[in-house]
């Protein structure tokens, strides 16, 4: 999952989904120099990664699209995700995406020193031109796809996620719909429908 999922899987604590997001900022497995609200985030997002690296719907998924999405076929996959819970948010959260997008952002607090300047920069801009507002629609799928793919170090046919995902449909939302409905069992999450 990308994200919005990660956002979601923290089970509606606005503190705890920001260290979820400073996760993808984070190496190495000493986290004892963070708080301890910080290393929840952290250990959460890696648990997340790690859930969906390794669901078995997930993994014939994978295999099904790295034919198309060599060595990226796992980031498309996060990013198809996110465009589908965000389209499907409604059947998942009790709240309107953007009441809880809303919610998340005004109570943002990047002044913890802990936070990378990279981090604070990421967020500062996920706020300001709210990308996740744009992940329900196809040209927000699209423009996901480019994004990444222009910030991966290698060359990669991420940008041309959106013709596969349209050609795999059907699969990826029947797997979206199976992997959703373990993970939020897996991760105790409350605030589903």
């Amino acid at each position: 999952m990308n994200y919005l999922g990660h956002l979601f899987l923290s089970n509606n604590d606005t503190e705890l989904m920001l260290s979820n997001l400073f996760g993808d900022f984070v190496k190495g497995k000493d986290l004892s120099q963070f708080r301890a609200k910080t290393q929840e985030g952290i250990t959460l997002h890696r648990a997340i990664d790690n859930y969906i690296d390794t669901h078995p719907a997930v993994v014939e998924l994978l295999h099904v699209l790295y034919p198309k999405l060599p060595k990226v076929s796992g980031i498309a996959v996060d990013l198809f995700f996110d465009h589908l819970l965000a389209k499907n948010w409604d059947k998942f959260h009790s709240e309107s995406l953007e009441t809880f997008l809303n919610a998340f952002y005004s109570s943002l607090n990047t002044e913890n020193e802990e936070f990378t300047v990279e981090f604070k920069h990421m967020i500062y801009h996920m706020v300001k031109v709210n990308w996740i507002s744009y992940y329900p629609r196809l040209e927000g799928l699209e423009k996901a796809l480019n994004g990444v793919s222009s910030r991966i170090s290698f060359s990669n046919e991420l940008k041309n996620g959106l013709p596969v995902f349209l050609e795999n449909q059907a699969l990826i939302e029947s797997t979206f719909e199976i992997f959703m409905k373990d993970a939020i069992v897996h991760f105790g999450i409350s605030n589903s429908k």
